[in-house]
């Protein structure tokens, strides 16, 4: 978890302390420094008419308005316009750049679009359809985050979305040392972070515990930009080395880049902070046994705290002191990579013996962020928690302190067996507390100190950063829809009685190396990325599968003759820019052969066809699930005009379809990866077959407004389905972000069914 994400938290958990954040105006004693703002807030149409579709440009710079120091206000601002706009602004005036910077997206807005759209509406018939078209948004916001006598963050997010599946979205922060005017490295300040990476890893059973792990280090430094810098990365590698060392862990692979420093004409130069990111994988022995970081509500149950650091707790570094405006230099290491080892191996080894049943490490927030991330998930139970046995009396560092470590809930019918084994093998551990299923609380227990968390308020205001964020990214209030429902919409699934979750069940094997006959062929554009996981679904199912390009059917190559079912799959395809997959549908409607190929498959009585995502958006462009409706089918931006991605649930309606027939009043957890997935369906609901609902008709359990809240429909003789949720990547019950604890077991998940159906129904044929 990154540190700007728990500060909130942190800070509000906090006994005492300050926070300066400078916002847009503040005055400060450190070279008196002031900031304001400039605000745009600009929507133009082509042509001028409000009719038409229009770019909505949306900007909150922040500068540095006033200085003791000219030269101080005049660097940074030139510093802040590059990072915004690019340097061909940063000798302007922020006002200068601001009015450039929008005069020259609209222009370029409209000369881009206006010829493609007047062409567009001279071959277009349907007057909705080219309303549909083209919708771009963009978003720069800036602000000084942070600003103290030591330190000035600047914050820029930045958004954009011009159609398609996916918008573009990022944030870039901006770290100052003011009193040596110079950035701060911050390779220097979070030398811990590569440990970090290795008490995320630990609940995956590996295959050879720590030895099956390899690392990957991302080195971003200024070299060579002033004294000192090499040095500091030379300590910085040196660090990670000896550490990968003693613990016989390799980093085979990564990326540097070591000339983050910029040059501007005035002479300035401008350095990046040091910066070190690493990850780390290996393979799962057994991934049905991952643990999960959520508390189980069982009262026969306790909370052990393990210490990988054999180290004393201290707060450099940690979001608390970021919280309060401070960084420090006592940062907490690992004084000992063997015990370290020895620690990583024996929570792998208790994971394989099923001892553990929830953990998570600590990091980013310490100790009391740990347990409540723990129970944030649930609706129900909090914990009880003495930290008696645990070295220290400082409550404020058990509790913030960022040592590596970790929490994990045992079973008490192997608390013994637990016990026995931590003390043969040296490890030292400590009982922490227990849940309380009744109760929605943490209370926290130290001698004479007792204080009780709200878990609910807590999880508000942990949540509340992700909510500031959006709000300046959504549109139609959905901002504060998400944080009003975030809670409130709970993934739920029902299998129907028939339901086994095996293989044998349905059978088909993972083994099968022979030919069954179906065919199906995946239909992709460039740029898709769900062909894979759609391949191996249908061939899973018994499917014999090809891999189609538009290229093979446009020159001839493929014509589809000896093809059952196609599926034309998801992801980011490069003619989204077009609107809701024109450009792909364009490929069929104006080459000859791709047409013919298509046109004949869907005359013949024995195929099927399956559209997801983009594929789904395809299919309603080309109009093949209700060709005799008066009123067609659109797929439209999503209500919040932003790409949305999350696992929700939802619902099988009474349907007649030949892959979702069977799975009638399930209710089942999917993905959704989209930004225009809202089904615009003009004519009633009873003149759709619809075979998939979303769970909550409010946002974002409806994640983009469907009307009826339709996830998916089908043509009337049931062979032809358009849907946006992704079915292909929730066929195991390990793709799924949660499934039923008494169902970890099973081979697949009923979306597996649909596939089945789909190769019985052919060989029928």
């Amino acid at each position: 978890m990154k540190k700007q994400t728990v500060s909130l938290l942190v800070l509000l958990l906090a006994a005492s302390g300050f926070f300066f954040s400078c916002g847009n105006t503040v005055n400060k004693n450190a070279y008196a420094l002031e900031f304001d703002s400039i605000q745009v807030n600009e929507t133009v149409h082509l042509f001028g008419d409000t009719a038409k579709p229009a770019c909505n440009l949306i900007l909150n710079v922040a500068y540095a308005s006033q200085s003791s120091d000219v030269r101080l206000k005049d660097s940074l601002n030139t510093f802040f316009l590059s990072a915004c706009f690019g340097d061909k602004y940063m000798a302007m005036t922020p006002e200068e750049a601001v009015k450039k910077y929008t005069e020259k997206y609209v222009g370029d807005y409209r000369n881009d679009l206006e010829p493609m759209y007047k062409k567009d509406e001279q071959d277009k018939e349907d007057e909705e359809s080219i309303g549909a078209w083209y919708s771009y948004y963009k978003g720069i916001e800036s602000h000084v985050q942070l600003c103290n006598t030591l330190i000035l963050t600047y914050r820029i997010d930045y958004n954009e979305y011009t159609g398609g599946a996916h918008g573009i979205y990022m944030s870039t922060f901006l770290n100052l040392d003011l009193k040596t005017l110079s950035p701060i490295h911050l390779g220097d300040l979070f030398e811990g972070d590569y440990k970090e990476a290795l008490t995320n890893i630990v609940w995956a059973p590996l295959a050879d515990g720590l030895n099956s792990l390899s690392l990957s280090a991302n080195w971003m430094w200024p070299c060579r930009s002033q004294k000192g810098e090499d040095a500091r990365l030379y300590s910085a590698v040196k660090a990670l080395s000896e550490f990968c060392l003693a613990l016989k862990v390799n980093v085979p692979t990564g990326k540097d880049s070591l000339s983050l420093t910029q040059q501007y004409p005035n002479g300035e130069k401008i350095i990046a902070p040091g910066t070190v990111i690493v990850s780390a994988g290996g393979e799962v022995s057994d991934i049905r046994k991952v643990v999960s970081p959520v508390l189980v509500n069982d009262k026969n149950s306790s909370l052990y705290h393990i210490d990988f650091s054999f180290d004393e707790q201290r707060l450099g570094g940690s979001a608390f002191a970021q919280s309060l405006g401070f960084v420090g230099d006592d940062v907490p290491t690992v004084k000992n990579p063997e015990y370290f080892a020895d620690c990583f191996n024996a929570v792998q080894e208790m994971i394989e013996k099923g001892w553990i049943m929830a953990g998570h490490d600590i990091s980013a927030g310490g100790l009391i962020t740990t347990l409540l991330e723990m129970c944030f998930a649930n609706t129900e139970g909090g914990m009880h928690v003495n930290l008696h046995n645990l070295a220290g009396n400082d409550i404020i560092k058990m509790l913030l302190a960022e040592n590596p470590g970790v929490v994990v809930q045992v079973s008490d019918k192997y608390k013994e067996e637990f016990k026995e084994y931590m003390e043969e093998n040296g490890i030292g551990y400590a009982k922490i507390g227990y849940p309380t299923p009744t109760e929605r609380t943490i209370v926290i227990k130290k001698d004479e100190y007792t204080h009780t968390f709200d878990i609910d308020a807590l999880r508000d205001t942990w949540y509340k950063t992700s909510y500031l964020l959006d709000r300046d990214q959504s549109f139609n209030g959905c901002a504060a829809k998400r944080r009003d429902n975030y809670k409130k919409q709970p993934v739920e699934m029902q299998f129907h009685p028939s339901f086994k979750g095996s293989l044998e069940s349905y059978g088909i094997s993972a083994d099968r190396r022979t030919a069954s006959g179906i065919k199906a062929a995946i239909i992709r554009e460039k740029g898709t990325n769900g062909e894979r996981e759609m391949a191996y679904s249908l061939y899973l199912a018994g499917f014999d599968v090809k891999d189609v390009m538009m290229t093979d059917l446009i020159t001839g190559r493929e014509t589809l003759e000896d093809v059952n079912m196609i599926v034309f799959c998801g992801g980011f395809s490069n003619s989204d820019v077009l609107g809701s997959a024109k450009g792909w549908a364009g490929a069929f409607l104006y080459n000859p052969k791709a047409k013919e190929a298509l046109d004949k498959f869907y005359a013949r009585k024995d195929t099927l066809s399956l559209g997801i995502c983009n594929g789904c958006q395809l299919m309603v462009e080309l109009n093949l699930i209700n060709p005799d409706h008066e009123k067609r089918t659109r797929m439209l931006h999503n209500d919040s005009h932003k790409f949305e991605s999350n696992f929700l649930g939802v619902e099988i309606p009474q349907n007649k379809s030949v892959m979702f027939s069977s799975l009638s009043g399930d209710k089942l957890g999917i993905w959704v990866a989209h930004g225009e997935g809202k089904f615009s369906l003009p004519e009633s609901e009873d003149k759709y077959n619809v075979v998939a609902r979303y769970n909550y008709a409010e946002y974002p359990g409806n994640p983009n407004g469907s009307d009826y809240n339709v996830a998916g429909i089908c043509s009337a003789d049931g062979r032809h389905l358009a849907m946006m949720p992704h079915l292909e990547r929730a066929i195991f019950p390990w793709q799924n972000a949660w499934y039923p604890a008494d169902r970890r077991q099973d081979d697949v998940t009923p979306w597996i069914e649909a596939f089945v159906n789909a190769r019985q129904w052919i060989e029928k044929q």
